[in-house]
């Protein structure tokens, strides 16, 4: 026997103050990073033809983005560096004067100035495919890149990203055990108060597309499928997740975000670690494409896809829309 008309759910839909009253998930500005390239050069922006609204920053351009970034109340950035040079193993990726090593300490030295609860988290993207001539992330043998070879340049280059200021630091290259080796390599150097936010279910997915143009970091010969995860593995993600963090890993990401909130749910659900979902670029792409043409509402869209992450059970966003959902939400 039906319990209606007693029970009406619709009544508690009424209204917007009773929809938020009884609102389940909240998506707040405290849950979003925003990922920035960083270039050579001075006075540098130039927009990223495939992310709109995204753009190529010199150091000293993006310590005005950053600035802007803190004063939106967006609590932290993801740097990627886009090297002068490349070479064979990616040496510019741990150069003291690297590209990314000058713009930690830029924003340590002019973002961060204030009180310690207004700085901004200053998290780096540790890996080698955009510094390695042939575009993957560790060095290359007859065709095979080298996992444990990879790890001692990967911990090199996480310890120059703090010692310039970083203060986290976030692998995603998808080397066996390079968590690990970070993690000593940091307590090694006297950063063992240093949060590692590792990448830890990377999938070799199709929505990175844009990425490519705006990091540089295309495989010049093959592509990433046997280090990065197979889309159709669930239980795979799990036990990536699981060595992650057994190997310390401080906050675990899922990546990409939008095709993958089954996995998001079962981090969530397994793991008692604060988890990040990627927003990544071709899933920010194809809203602003379709938003341009006028086929959707880009605010509408995006504050929905952020939140069903949120409802997912992500803790942490890193998207591309970081700054504009920060100023609808306000």
């Amino acid at each position: 026997m039906s319990i209606f008309p007693k029970l009406r759910m619709r009544r508690l839909r009424a209204t917007e103050s009773l929809r938020r009253m009884v609102r389940e998930t909240r998506l707040s500005v405290d849950d979003l990073i925003y990922p920035l390239f960083v270039v050579p050069g001075t006075n540098v922006r130039q927009e990223i033809s495939s992310l709109p609204g995204c753009y190529h920053l010199s150091v000293d351009r993006l310590v005005e983005e950053c600035k802007e970034v803190r004063d939106l109340g967006i609590p932290g950035v993801l740097l990627f560096g886009i090297p002068e040079n490349k070479d064979a193993v990616g040496s510019g990726a741990y150069a003291e004067e690297g590209i990314v090593q000058r713009a930690c300490a830029a924003l340590a030295n002019e973002v961060n100035t204030g009180a310690p609860d207004a700085h901004v988290e200053i998290v780096t993207d540790v890996c080698l495919c955009e510094y390695t001539d042939h575009g993957h992330c560790g060095p290359v043998c007859q065709g095979v890149v080298q996992n444990d070879e990879a790890l001692e340049l990967l911990t090199r280059v996480a310890v120059s990203h703090v010692r310039a200021g970083a203060t986290m630091v976030a692998p995603s290259d998808m080397m066996d055990g390079r968590v690990a080796a970070i993690r000593a390599g940091l307590d090694d150097a006297g950063f063992e108060n240093t949060p590692i936010m590792a990448y830890s279910a990377k999938y070799a997915s199709g929505y990175y597309g844009p990425f490519r143009e705006a990091a540089d970091s295309a495989p010049q010969f093959g592509d990433r499928r046997s280090y990065q995860m197979d889309p159709a593995n669930a239980l795979e993600a799990l036990e990536e997740v699981r060595l992650d963090v057994e190997e310390g890993a401080d906050i675990v990401m899922v990546k990409p975000a939008l095709a993958y909130m089954d996995i998001i749910w079962r981090v969530r659900e397994r793991f008692g670690r604060p988890v990040a979902a990627y927003n990544v670029s071709g899933e920010y792409a194809m809203v602003k494409a379709a938003a341009a043409r006028e086929w959707i509402d880009e605010k509408r869209i995006v504050l929905e896809t952020l939140t069903g992450f949120r409802r997912a059970g992500a803790d942490i966003i890193l998207t591309y829309s970081a700054k504009d959902a920060a100023k609808w939400l306000a």
